[in-house]
């Protein structure tokens, strides 16, 4: 492991806005912190928005400075990567971000029910082999994990350049019958793209380069609680995504 990565890792641990509980912490178990956000992290009772995969925390940075009105955390097991955001938040002094370290498999031990508004979900691996399509934040499996933390009307945005990922999305909407509020694959060509999801990561800025339209979901869970898995005929379809571009 480099020197730098070491640095960052230690840092990380003197950020107020970090949390990097133990494995032991969250294994089938719940973390201190779960239902707890409010009152024990932000000091205040305004909605949660998750970031998930936050990556660098670009996202999460840039929503908490555009609304202050919610608090924002920034989930992601790359400790590295996320130090930049809380650098970030840290150095600006923004009381309403926050990162946690840990994988999103394990969100259920950190988030109580109804606990959290919102989700962001920004150019995630989109999981391109079908024998790890359950590994896909939209999956049905997922689904289930969100519905067990969301607010009964609370929306789950995605954001990526995957037109597979962004198709398989809305096979699950549509199987499921879940509630969609926009579904745009290419918000930029299209003109859709707001200052909200203007905000650019770096993995955009570089599939942008790369000419790839990028797309955008949004919608809910219409008070469903149980998905079960499906198998979509889409994976199929020979992928036509530039996957080296995520390496």
């Amino acid at each position: 492991m480099g020197k730098d990565k070491l640095k960052r890792f230690a840092e990380n641990l003197t950020f107020e806005c970090f949390i990097q509980p133990s494995f032991e912490e969250a294994f089938r178990c719940d973390h201190p912190m779960k239902g707890h956000w409010h009152d024990g992290f932000f000091h205040n009772d305004r909605p949660i928005v998750l970031e998930l995969g936050c990556g660098k925390g670009e996202y999460t940075v840039a929503l908490a400075e555009r609304d202050p009105s919610r608090n924002f955390i920034g989930i992601d097991i790359k400790g590295a990567r996320m130090w930049r955001g809380a650098k970030t938040v840290t150095e600006r002094k923004i009381p309403n971000a926050g990162f946690l370290r840990t994988r999103i498999e394990m969100i259920n031990s950190f988030f109580a029910e109804g606990e959290v508004d919102e989700i962001w979900i920004t150019f995630p691996d989109p999981q391109l082999k079908t024998r790890r399509a359950k590994k896909r934040l939209t999956s049905p499996l997922f689904l289930s994990y969100y519905a067990k933390l969301l607010t009964p009307d609370g929306k789950i945005n995605l954001k990526t350049d995957s037109q597979h990922l962004y198709a398989y999305t809305q096979a699950v909407i549509n199987h499921f019958g879940l509630p969609c509020e926009v579904a745009n694959d290419d918000i930029y060509g299209s003109g859709f793209a707001d200052e909200v999801l203007s905000v650019k990561t770096a993995y955009e800025q570089m599939f942008l380069e790369r000419g790839l339209p990028i797309t955008y979901t949004r919608f809910a869970l219409g008070g469903q609680r149980q998905f079960e898995w499906f198998d979509w005929e889409g994976d199929d379809i020979p992928e036509k995504d530039n996957e080296e571009a995520r390496k």
